[in-house]
């Protein structure tokens, strides 16, 4: 099988979307415009990827370097010169093993590896053996795109919108895709030819099927889908590309066997087994995950959460970086903040925060509580209005709570300090000291009742309040 070298196309400015950021960093369903099409080079099976950046092209480089590491390599536009410019930067900077590229627009965030595949099949041993194999699409409406211009059914030729010279060139609906698959030799001879004869002053990367055609090569099409040719120019593309992202993996959770209700809004990275259930409203974010027959209700929102099988997320929870066990019971209003581990079977119920703190299986806390920093041991119960006072200002300190413990409501446990196992935290208790295992801990003060007082002191208040009355 040929080696092949994917160069991507990404050093343009994007001026149309008006932003400081490079148009490729923008982001779709929560992963830069550049992942998608470098993906579908990985995908699509190259050896290597070569990505052309130019504006703000530390952003671009820095995500690429974290993300795909060194399967990804950089090649710099140094001035805007044009397409053809920018993929003679890329060619350049293959590697001596090279022996086809394949050429595709960095902003054409729905292309897939098997679209890729597609444009390069035309060059495998066993076909027509055509020298250069493009991407075309059919529209209804081709303002603005270059044109696949034909003689006696043979491309001769692709003309940029503004080239165009007459009205036959103009009613050409079959458009360029922006997708190109050759040896290296052809691109190697096509590329230094190029002049800047255009309307743009600039070297069309376009003009190497003029070339190709000139020398006797067979150039080849593929026709792909619309949603292909897709790219984005402006934030309302931005949009339309987004939405359909977004609902081709709607399509292909729901086909496997999820339930997601309408009005659901995923990135890119998410993941839902089949027989789990995602109500209206979601969204789920990153590397979320949804294991097979969990519930995640009306209006969460989770972050790099994992849900395992069969937990239930109730309405408008909130979750980060964090994990729901297995048929565990979370919110509704919960606050599940990063580092929390919420253990199988256990409960966390309404306006209840949790941030790096782990819950042993079947511990609770069901009532409006905010545990930082804890570990609570396995079916521990933590009452209403429970404060893990975990930060003295400068540190933060661990609370541990051991299995079988209970802690009543509106308890003040001041970190560092221990609960033992099966111990009890007395309601209104403030725990500044370890409390060994089953033992009652108390410390609040001690309440006094005077009989016959609380007439007394309603008769006293009214009177204060009517003298204040006849003052004024």
């Amino acid at each position: 099988m040929l080696t092949t070298t994917a160069i991507v196309l990404a050093a343009g400015h994007g001026t149309r979307m008006k932003s400081a950021m490079p148009k490729v960093m923008h982001r779709v369903c929560g992963l830069p415009i550049v992942h998608f099409v470098v993906q579908a080079a990985l995908d699509a099976g190259c050896g290597e990827v070569i990505v052309v950046v130019g504006h703000r092209r530390e952003q671009v480089e820095e995500y690429l370097a974290q993300t795909f590491g060194g399967r990804v390599r950089t090649a710099v536009q140094a001035r805007q010169r044009g397409t053809g410019d920018a993929a003679g930067v890329g060619l350049a900077a293959t590697s001596d093993r090279a022996e086809r590229v394949l050429v595709v627009n960095g902003d054409v965030p729905l292309v897939r590896g098997e679209d890729l595949r597609a444009v390069a099949h035309p060059l495998d041993e066993g076909q027509a053996s055509a020298g250069l194999s493009l991407a075309t699409c059919k529209v209804d409406d081709s303002t603005g795109y270059g044109r696949i211009l034909r003689r006696d059914g043979k491309v001769v030729a692709i003309r940029e919108h503004p080239d165009l010279r007459n009205d036959d060139e103009r009613s050409v609906r079959e458009i360029n895709a922006g997708i190109y698959a050759g040896s290296v030799a052809l691109f190697r001879a096509a590329l230094e030819s190029l002049v800047p004869d255009n309307a743009q002053a600039e070297l069309y990367l376009t003009d190497i099927v003029a070339f190709a055609s000139r020398a006797g090569e067979t150039v080849a099409t593929v026709t792909l889908g619309a949603d292909v040719l897709s790219g984005v120019n402006d934030r309302e593309q931005l949009v339309q590309v987004e939405r359909a992202m977004h609902a081709r993996m709607l399509r292909s959770f729901r086909l496997a066997g999820a339930t997601i209700r309408d009005g659901v809004r995923l990135d890119a990275g998410v993941v839902i087994e089949p027989d789990a259930t995602i109500e209206a409203g979601a969204v789920l974010r990153g590397t979320t995950k949804v294991e097979r027959g969990a519930l995640v209700d009306v209006g969460c929102v989770l972050h790099n959460v994992l849900v395992e099988a069969e937990a239930v997320v109730r309405p408008y929870t909130v979750g980060t970086d964090a994990r729901i066990g297995a048929r565990a019971h979370v919110g509704p209003f919960a606050h599940i903040r990063p580092d929390s581990d919420i253990g199988e079977e256990a409960h966390v119920g309404s306006f209840v925060e949790t941030k790096k703190t782990k819950m042993g299986r079947g511990a609770k806390a069901n009532h409006l509580a905010y545990l930082g920093d804890g570990v609570i041991g396995d079916g521990a119960n933590i009452g209403a209005g429970t404060i893990f006072c975990n930060y003295d200002g400068v540190q933060k300190h661990t609370t541990t709570i051991g299995p079988g413990a209970f802690i009543g409501s509106d308890s003040q446990l001041v970190a560092p300090v221990t609960v033992g196992a099966g111990a009890y935290v007395a309601t209104g208790t403030t725990v500044t000291r370890d409390v060994p295992p089953d033992a009652l801990s108390i410390g609040r003060t001690k309440q006094v009742n005077k009989e016959g007082y609380a007439s007394r002191i309603r008769a006293r208040f009214k009177a204060e309040k009517e003298g204040k009355g006849r003052a004024k």
